[in-house]
């Protein structure tokens, strides 16, 4: 096996933002495989709360694709989380 092999693929701006939303995403227990995953919805409300903040830093600077990948994001998971909120509101 090579060295480059085991080298982490190149990050940019899009993958950055994924990351974060993969991070959301887990804490509100939605990726594939984590219905049994607890639900911390701070976490996933810190993650979210990044990736606005990025958003706020970054406006002006960034390429069509990225401002709307990055409002997409925001607009799911915040959206997600909401419904997270109000299912944990039942529950108690």
């Amino acid at each position: 096996m090579r060295e480059e092999d085991d080298a982490p693929p190149g990050i940019d701006f899009n993958t950055f933002v994924l990351s974060l939303s993969t991070s959301a995403l887990m804490h509100l227990g939605k990726l594939p495989g984590s219905e049994d995953a607890t639900v911390n919805l701070a976490h996933a409300k810190q993650s979210i709360d990044c990736i606005a903040l990025l958003e706020q830093k970054t406006r002006g600077n960034l390429t069509g694709e990225e401002e709307r990948l990055i409002s997409e994001v925001l607009y799911d998971l915040r959206l997600r989380f909401v419904a997270a909120t109000k299912e944990a509101d039942k529950k108690t």
